[in-house]
C-alpha cells in the first residue's frame, strides 16, 4: 500500500483543489483530509458520512463538590485560572494538566476525557474517504490526524486499494508531521511569493528530517516569473524534482463554486497539467 501526502507550507497555496483533481485520476484510492483544523476537502468531494466516532483529545477536570472541602489548593496551583475561587471549573482554560487532582487532599477531581471533536468514515463519489473535525479552540490536532490516518489505512485494507491520497495540513507543526510520518512521498505545493519560497524551505526541511521523499508543484507559477525560477533552483541545487508547474486560471475557483474538481470541470490546459503532474507522481511511488 503506498501513501502518498499533499502539503504546504503556508495556507492557501492550493493543496486541496490539487488533492480533490486527483481524486478523478484513480480508481484505487482511499482518500483521507487530515486539515483536522480547517477540514474542506468534503466542500469538493461531497461525502456521504457512514460512520461517525467521537474524538478526545486532552484530559479535563472534573470537580465532585460533595467530596470537595473547599481547601482551594486546586485553585491555588492552577497555573491556568481554570478553577476559580468557588472551586468552578472554566473549561475554555484547562490545559488537562492534571495538578489540580495531584493536589486535591480528599481525592475530589478526575482527569476525564474532553470531547474535542469527530472522525468520520465515509463515502464519496470516487471512492471511500476517511475525515474529521476538530471543535472550535481545542487541541491535540497531531493525535486526530493520526485517527483520520488510521481509519484510511483500515479502509484500504477492507476495500483492497492500494494507494491513500492525503491532503494534509499547512505549516510545519504536529499536524503537519502527523501527516507524513511513513509515507512514501510528500508533493509540497507552493506558489512563487517570498512568504511561500521562505515556507517551502522549512517544509521541505521537514521531510529531509524525517526521509519522507518529496517533489514539489508550483501553482500560479506566471504571476511572477522571477521567484518561480529561484524555486527552480532551489530545488535543483537540493535534488527535488518540481513535477508540476500550474499556470493561474480562475478555472479553479469556478470549479469549486459548482462543488467539483477542476478535472470534472474542465477539459482545458489546466486539468491537462494536473494530469502530467499525477502521471510523474504516480511514476515516483511505483519506482
Amino acid at each position: 500500500m503506498k501513501q502518498l501526502t499533499v502539503i504546504s507550507g503556508k495556507g492557501g497555496t492550493g493543496k486541496t483543489s490539487i488533492t480533490a483533481a486527483f481524486a478523478s485520476l484513480v480508481d484505487n484510492a482511499v482518500l483521507a483530509d487530515c486539515d483536522v483544523d480547517a477540514a474542506d476537502l468534503h466542500l469538493i468531494l461531497k461525502p456521504e458520512i457512514k460512520k461517525t466516532m467521537g474524538f478526545h483529545g486532552l484530559k479535563i477536570a472534573s470537580i465532585d463538590k460533595e467530596k470537595c472541602t473547599d481547601c482551594k489548593k486546586c485553585h491555588e496551583n492552577c497555573r491556568f485560572d481554570a478553577i476559580d475561587e468557588e472551586i468552578n471549573l472554566i473549561k475554555e482554560s484547562c490545559e488537562g494538566c492534571g495538578v489540580c487532582e495531584y493536589v486535591c487532599p480528599v481525592n475530589a477531581i478526575q482527569m476525564i476525557d474532553r470531547d474535542s471533536g469527530f472522525s468520520y468514515i465515509s463515502e464519496t463519489r470516487f471512492g471511500p474517504m476517511a475525515h474529521a473535525v476538530l471543535k472550535t479552540a481545542e487541541e491535540a490536532s497531531g493525535k486526530l490526524v493520526t485517527v483520520v490516518r488510521e481509519n484510511a489505512k483500515t479502509l484500504a485494507e477492507e476495500k483492497k486499494k492500494d494507494l491513500i491520497i492525503i491532503d494534509g495540513p499547512p505549516g510545519i507543526g504536529c499536524p503537519v508531521i502527523s501527516s507524513i510520518s511513513g509515507v512514501d512521498l510528500v508533493l509540497v505545493v507552493t506558489e512563487p511569493t517570498l512568504s511561500a519560497i521562505h515556507d517551502l524551505e522549512r517544509i521541505l526541511g521537514v521531510a529531509r528530517h524525517f526521509n519522507i521523499p518529496a517533489v514539489v508543484c508550483i501553482n500560479k507559477c506566471d504571476i511572477n516569473e522571477d521567484n518561480t525560477r529561484k524555486i527552480e533552483r532551489y530545488c535543483k541545487n537540493n535534488n527535488i524534482d518540481v513535477v508540476g508547474k500550474l499556470p493561474y486560471d480562475t478555472v479553479v475557483t469556478e470549479a469549486m463554486i459548482h462543488e467539483k474538481n477542476v478535472i470534472e470541470f474542465s477539459k482545458g490546459v489546466f486539468s491537462d497539467k494536473i494530469v502530467d503532474m499525477w502521471n510523474k507522481i504516480q511514476r515516483r511511488l511505483a519506482a
